[in-house]
């Protein structure tokens, strides 16, 4: 008895190199963006919606904190961490978190105490970032009516408490 050799065929060879490519696009494809133009000094994490995100340092000048357009940067003064993030891009469904929904960022565990909204000129930014006894995280972004050049009438504000 011979064996017989199977040789596959153009068309055969096609479908699995098309398949392998499409297993690689989707694995690749669904794996978490990372940014590469900032520096990055951390990940936030809410399970609750689902959001991972790199985290940038950001620096207070005369302009105040520039927000990094895809994703959230973080200032620290006084035993309290601000993420400010788009509503548009990685912030966009952080109307969504309840509070105690649980945020990581930083290797510690917050758990979410308060949720405001707040009208853009009534926030003053040396009152958000006032001392606190405990390792506070606060998360703050656009709400309300959007506004000329990607502005908005108020601002989405998380407390989360370690």
């Amino acid at each position: 008895m011979r064996l017989r050799r199977r040789y596959l065929d153009a068309r055969s060879v096609f479908v699995i190199i098309s398949l392998i490519v499409t297993v690689i696009y989707f694995i690749v494809g669904l794996s978490p963006a990372r940014a590469t133009e900032y520096e990055i000094g951390g990940v936030v994490e809410i399970p609750s919606i689902s959001l991972v995100s790199d985290v940038t340092k950001l620096d207070l000048t005369n302009e105040g904190l520039k927000t990094p357009d895809e994703i959230a940067g973080s200032y620290t003064r006084n035993n309290k961490t601000l993420l400010i993030g788009h509503s548009t891009t990685v912030f966009q469904d952080l109307d969504e978190v309840k509070l105690n929904d649980e945020i990581y960022y930083d290797g510690e565990k917050y758990k979410v105490a308060e949720i405001t909204y707040a009208r853009k000129e009534d926030i003053i930014m040396s009152e958000l970032l006032k001392k606190e006894e405990r390792d506070t995280l606060v998360l703050m972004t656009c709400a309300g009516t959007l506004l000329p050049g990607g502005d908005a009438t108020h601002r989405l504000i998380l407390r989360a408490i370690n």
